[in-house]
């Protein structure tokens, strides 16, 4: 039987979740996920600039000094 296929699923792990974890802290721990996979975004963006970067000034003859 595949897991939260059904909406009663689902509505009865959103009250455990919200009992557990109380309604005041729930939108602080939302806004702390969004700034931290923002972060994340940043980050894996800048690895990428930079192994393009690598890769032109390998190109351009500077790696056979």
């Amino acid at each position: 039987m595949p897991f939260l296929r059904e909406p009663s699923h689902i509505l009865l792990l959103l009250i455990v979740v919200i009992i557990l974890f109380g309604a005041k802290r729930l939108p602080d721990s939302a806004r702390s996920l969004g700034r931290s996979l923002r972060i994340f975004k940043g980050e894996m963006k800048e690895m990428k600039n930079d192994d393009k970067n690598e890769n032109k000034d390998d190109t351009d003859g500077s790696a056979a000094r």
